[in-house]
């Protein structure tokens, strides 16, 4: 069996919902578990946490079918909302929220014949310029719905977007927070803006609703911090092991495109992991690997399904020896960094083919 494991740490996972709480002691809790939780396996997540939120966030009718199917009881939010009137019926059936954003949900909502009501959010365009309505056309829509039959009986809540709560120093957030909760002052209704950063950074968001997200996994939503450094556990570990320990003379070449050259006679290790399995391929030499818990770095290309390492620090090195290559003991924004990209992105592309063992 090959050797490239994620493992899922379930109880860091449950350790992350309680630092949560400590900066949003008062707030319901919308746990973000859209894009399959960030990799880590929506149902899995979704099934250790249930008793600790108070709602799922997802994008897409498919995510939270899934959900329900599993035996999610929750309430469950439709991030994007319907993409098709068609879903309306599904939508109903399933007990979802759904999030409307544009004017074309809105009329094809009220043409729509609904046996009960869906409870709404109103998404408000406070100054992403992503999705939503701008706080000027926000009255009028919300008296619409309001007046309608059936929809008007619902539970309508507002909801916005920061576009740069990772950056303590950006104004705009400031900005973005006056402009959601004036409106929805004179709304008198549930808001939620805050995501990560805004939980952990920026109190003024936290309104009734917080939607952690990346946090949820251990990481931090802030550029050069880690999710240690907040408080938070990283719940996943990418984990492989050496399958092959060689030595090489100076001037002998690694990978592809012989990039990069032995300075010396060396150890090489090539490790069961690589792009394929969503290690990121533009991560260049130096980045570091741990083997035997000690840090090694990358050298040469990263491949389909492997990468090659430095053991001159590690010459007792064999076939078999673990490898992590983020986790606990190495954060994966460090990793990010290195590759030029975000944790997110990295989270979201392992592989399937990469066996997810729980540690509950």
């Amino acid at each position: 069996m090959r050797p490239s494991q994620a493992i899922i740490d379930l109880t860091a996972l449950r350790a992350n919902i309680q630092q949560i709480r400590t900066y949003a002691s008062s707030q319901h809790l919308m746990a973000v578990v859209k894009a399959d939780a960030y990799g880590h396996g929506i149902v899995r997540v979704a099934q250790a946490i249930e008793s600790c939120v108070d709602a799922f966030a997802v994008s897409c009718l498919d995510e939270a079918v899934k959900l329900r199917e599993a035996g999610i009881q929750k309430p469950i939010i439709l991030l994007e909302g319907f993409f098709h009137p068609d879903e309306l019926p599904f939508i109903v059936e399933h007990h979802l929220q759904i999030v409307l954003h544009t004017p074309f949900q809105i009329e094809q909502l009220l043409k729509a014949t609904l046996p009960k009501p869906i409870d709404l959010w109103l998404k408000v365009d406070t100054g992403m310029h992503r999705l939503g309505f701008s706080p000027e056309e926000v009255q009028t829509i919300y008296s619409k719905l309001r007046s309608h039959p059936v929809i008007g009986q619902a539970i309508i809540r507002l909801m916005s977007h920061l576009a740069c709560a990772d950056d303590y120093q950006d104004p705009k957030t400031l900005q973005q927070t006056e402009r959601f909760f004036t409106l929805a002052k004179s709304l008198k209704i549930e808001t939620s803006l805050a995501n990560s950063a805004g939980i952990i950074g920026w109190s003024q968001t936290h309104g009734h609703w917080v939607r952690p997200g990346i946090m949820l996994y251990g990481v931090s939503p802030f550029s050069g911090r880690t999710g240690i450094e907040e408080g938070l556990q990283p719940v996943m570990q990418l984990k492989s092991a050496l399958i092959s320990v060689k030595h090489y003379s100076p001037g002998e070449t690694i990978g592809y495109g012989a990039t990069w050259c032995c300075p010396e006679n060396m150890p090489v290790g090539v490790v069961a992991m690589g792009y394929a399995d969503g290690y990121p391929r533009h991560a260049p030499a130096g980045t570091p690997v741990l083997v035997n818990g000690q840090r090694v770095p990358l050298i040469g290309r990263v491949s389909m399904d492997m990468i090659t390492v430095d053991l001159r620090t590690q010459p007792e090195a064999r076939i078999g020896d673990p490898v992590i290559l983020w986790g606990k003991d190495l954060p994966i924004e460090e990793i990010a960094t290195w590759a030029g990209t975000i944790p997110y992105e990295l989270l979201c592309h392992v592989c399937p083919r990469v066996r997810r063992v729980e540690i509950i």
